[in-house]
């Protein structure tokens, strides 16, 4: 059902619980209190029947309608409008989840709308229910409570993706294949966790600008102040692991690079040593190929050969053939072929 819980609380305490919408509302002209309506993706008929009532602007209810806002604070006369983007890390694939919360606050109301599974707005109810002199303080409190929960879920969120990147660290000279895909795939986390967090900076801080305009009860404002403590650490956080991935990335660069490099070198050298090898088979087939061209001559079985019948024919031959062995042998040698 998309109507995950609606009751009305009057000094801190729960006085009733309804199934319909139309119950809260008749229940909160009659007897006072505020509502607080919890919605799990709603219909557009459901959000414009809580429009209708509460007086929302249209805007703001396109946006929660749609949904796959970015986190920010809107205020339109006397509510506000705010979008959140939850975040949880999953153990078994070693990613982040990212989810999506809406709330409409007003004088006498407080409505959270969640588009994901996460986080849980029943425990956030159950908590403040349990805390009635916090739930006194009417809809500010359970805005306060929704955003300590959601900046409290960042914190695994950021251990898990911490461990992610030191496991990444002491792969970077493994020579592992896969090291440059999940460096890509962790910042691309990294980049989403920025904007899930960064905007919620100014959130606080149009939120603090408001605080005497709607009233906002002394204790409830350092709360809020300590929840900003805690989101201002957590994007320094997420700062550096964009600043660490970024360094990773270059670091897997220059180490790919420099393989290259090395096997490029390889490939010189043994191309350098082929082509010694060459050049000493080639000068040895030139030295042998002169005597055996003389003997190939001297060999042929013609009659009229003049040097056959001379008496130095054959001391020349094989002086012509030394001769020019060894004539070819200091060339290359002078050459460095041999």
């Amino acid at each position: 059902m998309p109507i995950v819980d609606s009751a009305i609380y009057r000094k801190g305490v729960r006085e009733s619980h309804h199934v319909t919408l139309d119950q809260t509302f008749e229940d909160l002209h009659e007897h006072g209190g505020f509502a607080w309506i919890g919605l799990y993706r709603p219909t557009e008929a459901e959000l414009a029947a809580v429009a209708e009532e509460f007086e929302l602007h249209h805007l703001a209810i396109h946006n929660a309608t749609i949904g796959h806002q970015r986190p920010k604070l809107e205020r339109f006369g006397d509510s506000t409008f705010v979008a959140l983007r939850p975040a949880r890390y999953l153990e078994e694939t070693e990613q982040v989840e990212f989810g999506e919360v809406h709330l409409f606050i007003g004088p006498n109301f407080a409505i959270t709308v969640r588009h994901a599974e996460s986080p849980d707005l029943a425990q956030v109810r159950r908590r403040l229910e349990a805390d009635p002199e916090l739930l006194a303080l009417g809809p500010q409190a359970v805005l306060y409570a929704v955003l300590d929960v959601i900046v409290d879920g960042y914190n695994p969120v950021v251990d898990g993706m911490e461990d992610d990147i030191d496991e990444i660290e002491d792969e970077l000279f493994s020579g592992d294949p896969d090291v440059a895909r999940r460096i890509y795939e962790l910042a691309r986390e990294a980049m989403a966790f920025q904007r899930a967090t960064h905007p919620l900076v100014r959130i606080f801080r149009s939120l603090e600008a408001g605080y005497d305009k709607f009233d906002v009860d002394i204790e409830l404002r350092r709360d809020m102040r300590d929840v900003l403590d805690h989101v201002l650490r957590i994007v320094e956080r997420a700062d550096t692991f964009r600043a660490l991935l970024e360094n990773a990335l270059t670091v897997h660069s220059t180490l790919v690079t420099q393989a290259q490099n090395e096997e490029m070198r390889q490939l010189s050298h043994a191309s350098i040593e082929q082509g010694d090898q060459v050049k000493k088979i080639s000068s040895w087939a030139a030295i042998m190929f002169t005597p055996g061209l003389v003997a190939g001559v001297y060999g042929m079985n013609f009659t009229h050969m003049p040097e056959l019948s001379w008496v130095l024919g054959y001391p020349m031959a094989m002086g012509l053939m030394l001769l020019s062995a060894g004539l070819l042998y200091v060339v290359f040698k002078r050459h460095n072929w041999l």
